[in-house]
C-alpha cells in the first residue's frame, strides 16, 4: 500500500486493543439486527469521525491491529454505507488504499466537526429510515458539543463516544483553575458546550475554609453522562467504561449512548465481558 513506508502506524495500549473490539463486537450485532429488520427496511450507517490509517500496532506485541474502520467494512452482514473521517492527509490516503474502488465507502479528509454536521449526518435522517452508528473516538478535546448534541437530537444515531479526561485533567482541571491556559479553556468549553462544567468538576464541601477542590474523574464522567440523557436527548447513556494506561490510571471513559433500550441491553452485556478482560 502505498504511503505505508511514510507514515507511522499509531502504536496502541493493551485497554485501546480492548475498546476496537467493544466496538467490532457491537457493530457486528448492530448490523446483524438492522440489516434483519423489515417494514420498513432500515438503511444503517457506519461513521468513524477519527478514522485513522485503519491500522495500527499494538504496544504489547508490535503486530499490526485492524483500526476501527477496518473492522466495521469486514462485519457480516455489512452496513448499507461508510463514512470515514480523518484530518491527517497521510492517513486519509492509506484508508483510500485500503477501500481501492468500493462506491459503498466514502472518505473525507478534514475537521470532523465540520465534516459530520454538513456532508454526513444529513444523510442519515431518521424520516428517511437511515440509521446510524457513530464512532467519536479523539485524541483529546478535539470534538464540539454541537455534534455530540446534534446526534442525539436525530434519534437515528448510536454512539461510541471518547471523553477524554487525561487532557482534561492535565490541561484544564487544575487544582488553581485560574491558572489554566484560555486556549484549553476554549476546547473544553467546546467540548462541553459551555462553563456548566466547572459547578461539576470543582466543589468547595471538603475544606473547611471554603477553597476550590477537583472532584474525582468519576464524578465528572458521570455529570457528562447526564449531560447526553438531559441535553443532548439520547435516551440510554450506560455507565462509561473507564480506560486505562499500563500504570492503572484512567486516560478516558468509553461512552455509549442510543435511543432504543435493546441497544443499551447488548452493549452492558459486552462491556461486563471486557471490564472482567481488562483487570490485569
Amino acid at each position: 500500500m502505498s504511503g505505508t513506508r511514510r507514515l507511522k502506524f499509531d502504536e496502541i495500549g493493551y485497554w485501546s486493543e480492548i475498546k476496537l473490539d467493544i466496538v467490532r463486537d457491537y457493530a457486528s450485532a448492530y448490523s446483524r439486527i438492522l440489516a434483519a429488520q423489515r417494514k420498513p427496511d432500515l438503511h444503517h450507517v457506519y461513521i468513524d469521525a477519527f478514522a485513522g490509517a485503519g491500522v495500527h500496532v499494538s504496544k504489547a506485541t508490535g503486530e499490526y491491529v485492524p483500526g476501527s474502520p477496518v473492522n466495521a467494512l469486514l462485519a457480516e452482514p455489512p452496513f448499507r454505507e461508510y463514512y470515514l473521517i480523518d484530518i491527517d492527509r497521510q492517513k486519509v490516503a492509506l484508508l483510500r488504499d485500503l477501500i481501492k474502488d468500493r462506491r459503498d465507502v466514502h472518505v473525507h479528509e478534514g475537521d470532523c466537526n465540520r465534516i459530520l454536521l454538513e456532508n454526513v449526518f444529513p444523510n442519515v435522517r431518521w424520516e428517511q429510515y437511515r440509521r446510524g452508528l457513530c464512532l467519536l473516538d479523539p485524541y483529546g478535546l478535539q470534538l464540539d458539543w454541537k455534534v455530540i448534541e446534534t446526534a442525539g437530537k436525530m434519534r437515528s444515531i448510536d454512539m461510541f463516544l471518547n471523553f477524554p479526561v487525561a487532557d482534561i485533567n492535565r490541561n484544564v482541571l487544575w487544582r488553581n483553575p485560574e491558572g489554566v491556559d484560555t486556549a484549553d479553556l476554549k476546547r473544553m468549553n467546546e467540548f462541553w458546550g459551555g462553563e456548566a462544567w466547572r459547578e461539576i468538576a470543582y466543589t468547595t464541601k471538603r475544606d473547611l475554609f471554603g477553597h476550590l477542590e477537583k472532584e474525582e474523574n468519576a464524578v465528572v464522567a458521570e455529570g457528562f453522562r447526564q449531560r447526553l440523557l438531559k441535553v443532548a436527548g439520547f435516551k440510554h447513556v450506560v455507565e462509561p467504561l473507564p480506560m486505562r494506561n499500563t500504570r492503572g490510571a484512567i486516560v478516558y471513559y468509553l461512552f455509549f449512548a442510543s435511543q432504543k433500550l435493546a441497544a443499551e441491553d447488548i452493549i452492558i452485556d459486552i462491556f461486563n465481558k471486557y471490564r472482567q478482560r481488562g483487570v490485569k
